[in-house]
């Protein structure tokens, strides 16, 4: 039996991708996943299996059979994932061009970021303090969860690896590790420190209540003195955005989306939008302009004197 080849590439790439560029774990996954299925239906129609003889028919005889169901957007990220395979070979030597880019991604509309208005935002952040139920240890805690969601536009992912030492509170700054493992600093503003402050004072009370164990190093802590994971901390925002604003679907991105926006409503300059929020590539912070044009144009047809006016009525004379 010929050796699979295909296999070894495919598994090469995805640990140069790990190692090297320090993809997110979710990233990784979603490239083997389909880059393994790519692989099947090379071994189900008999091709050979080596990127080597393989290419643009391949890649578009494997699309082709996906087309029915999926959406535009599933189709360009599978794509994406053989041409990110066919670049490392061609880094390495292994072939020697793209064939895959050739093929055109299939087009689709980017759905414009979610994100709260400025009032709704307060009401959320204040949404722990004003619940009766919640216990004052945990209502300390969340608070200053959503201050950083929002106040400093963190990720869950970042927000959950926030470590004691992460945060200098005479700086007003916190380091946060982001997508690829990349560091950056992020600042602090006022509400955040107060609420850190407070939640502080009642973190040593969170322990396990019979061990007396407590997570030492992790900012964040659940009653029994665990870190908090990312969906615990997913079901908190939704809790909040239920209580403070009547949004039961909020998510934590949406938060991170809400200080872009608000951000650059108030003035900011983009590029300084982008280091807060980590992005690799201007173009992505750059959705949040269409955000704002959006939220224009709303403005403006509901208070602007030449859009209330109907149709049919005449300009005014001078």
């Amino acid at each position: 039996m010929a050796p699979d080849e295909l296999a070894s590439q495919i598994d090469g790439f995805l640990r140069a991708l790990e190692f090297e560029r320090r993809a997110a774990p979710r990233t990784v996954a979603t490239y083997r996943r389909d880059l393994l299925a790519f692989a099947d239906f090379v071994r189900a129609q008999g091709l050979p299996t080596d990127a080597r003889m393989l290419g643009l028919t391949a890649g578009r005889a494997w699309l082709g059979t996906l087309f029915d169901g999926r959406k535009p957007a599933t189709l360009a990220r599978k794509l994406a994932a053989l041409r990110a395979f066919y670049r490392h070979l061609l880094r390495r030597g292994i072939v020697r061009d793209n064939p895959l880019t050739r093929l055109k991604s299939p087009r689709f509309k980017r759905p414009l970021p979610q994100f709260l208005t400025a009032t709704e935002a307060a009401r959320v952040m204040e949404a722990p303090a004003a619940d009766g139920v919640r216990d004052e240890r945990l209502a300390a805690r969340d608070t200053a969860m959503l201050e950083l969601l929002y106040g400093s536009g963190l990720r869950v992912s970042e927000l959950c690896g926030l470590t004691l030492t992460s945060v200098d509170m005479a700086r007003a700054e916190a380091r946060v590790v982001g997508k690829g493992d990349k560091e950056r600093l992020v600042p602090l503003g006022t509400p955040s420190l107060r609420a850190l402050e407070a939640w502080r004072v009642e973190r040593p009370r969170c322990r396990h209540p019979k061990t007396d164990a407590q997570h030492p190093d992790a900012l964040f802590l659940g009653m029994r003195g665990t870190s908090l994971s990312v969906r615990q901390v997913q079901n908190i925002v939704r809790r909040y955005g239920a209580l403070g604003a009547g949004r039961g679907d909020l998510h934590p991105h949406a938060l991170r989306h809400s200080c872009a926006t608000h951000l650059l409503d108030a003035g900011a300059d983009l590029r300084a939008i982008q280091e807060l929020l980590g992005h690799a590539s201007l173009s992505t912070t750059q959705r949040y302009t269409h955000v704002s044009v959006d939220r224009l144009m709303e403005v403006y047809d509901g208070a602007h004197p030449l859009a209330k006016r109907g149709a049919g009525e005449p300009d005014s004379q001078a």
